[in-house]
């Protein structure tokens, strides 16, 4: 695996030097969209809705739309300044009981490996959080977006789950249940009996899905038949540079890379310092007098032809 982010977990005065790694990876079968007709991909292109024009990357800014459907248009400048946490660190905020952290807060999870040196405090943070059965609950930046996650145990390993905030969980409301339903003993007793005729221990390896290998089974059989078609070449564009028509995945490659090279050349500026502005002209504050100071003047200019003149002469010399 691949080190996505690098950092430190740091509780109380105790600070673990981590990488992070993604714990999950997606295996849905991707399809692209094509031209029927001879296999060929589809293009997408970046078009303003209000002129119809299209619109290079250069000239791309993030934009809000308001409720009363005014939009917003933000700059770099305008993300300056925010309440931001150390972007290199991941800090604990509490300890809390784990059954008290509801699994439909769960977002994204994260193994966290400790950096070599750093071993022990690893396994100090793992073995306590096990011995009590405490949860972290931690505050991170992944991707320029300050998060709140989870910090728990799996195995050996300390894992991370990035955590939905209250506001984003929808509330169950739903009327129906609000009325009496009386549920009878004899129902009560069947529906147990299932469920203990049901029951045994949890083991995610013994489930699979078929539907994706099915669908992989009609595609495989589809290249046998000799259905598979080599679409042919894509004719050139005539636009250059950022005008390029760029089919979506390319568009967001493309944002990707230019998102982190910005970002690298930003932390350059940062380590660097603010550039210092050249030394303006002072006004004349002299300490010596006027005069003196008149007087180196005229005798510059006065030396300047001097200087010149002989090279005139020697050069007039030499034509005769």
């Amino acid at each position: 695996m691949r080190a996505m982010w690098k950092g430190a977990v740091a509780f109380g005065l105790v600070n673990v030097p981590i990488k992070l790694y993604a714990a999950t990876e997606d295996h849905d079968v991707r399809f692209h969209q094509v031209h029927a007709a001879d296999g060929g991909r589809i293009k997408m292109v970046r078009t303003c809705a209000v002129d119809g024009h299209q619109v290079e990357y250069k000239d791309l800014a993030k934009g809000y739309e308001s409720q009363s459907g005014q939009t917003v248009v933000m700059d770099e400048s305008d993300f300056e300044g925010l309440p931001v946490p150390g972007l290199r660190e991941i800090e604990v905020l509490e300890f809390v009981p784990s059954d008290q952290v509801d699994p439909l807060l769960f977002d994204k999870s994260y193994y966290l490996e400790p950096d070599g040196k750093a071993i022990k405090p690893y396994v100090l943070l793992r073995e306590a959080l096990e011995q009590t059965d405490r949860t972290a609950i931690v505050r991170v930046v992944l991707r320029n977006k300050s998060q709140l996650a989870a910090l728990r145990v799996r195995g050996e390993v300390l894992v991370m789950q990035t955590m939905l905030w209250p506001d984003e969980v929808r509330a169950a409301e739903f009327d129906v249940l609000d009325g009496a339903i009386e549920v009878r003993p004899q129902e009560l007793a069947m529906a147990a009996s299932l469920v203990e005729s049901l029951s045994s221990d949890f083991d995610p390896t013994e489930y699979t899905d078929d539907y994706r290998t099915a669908l992989l089974a009609v595609i495989e059989s589809k290249l046998e038949g000799g259905e598979g078609v080599t679409a042919p070449e894509a004719a050139a564009s005539k636009d250059t540079g950022d005008g390029l028509v760029v089919d979506l995945m390319a568009a967001l490659r493309e944002s990707v890379e230019r998102t982190k090279a910005t970002r690298a050349q930003a932390e350059q500026t940062d380590q660097a310092g603010p550039a210092k502005a050249a030394p303006k002209k002072r006004a004349t504050t002299s300490t010596k007098p006027a005069s003196t100071t008149a007087k180196k003047s005229t005798a510059k200019k006065a030396a300047e032809p001097e200087d010149v003149e002989p090279e005139k002469a020697k050069a007039r010399r030499r034509t005769a």
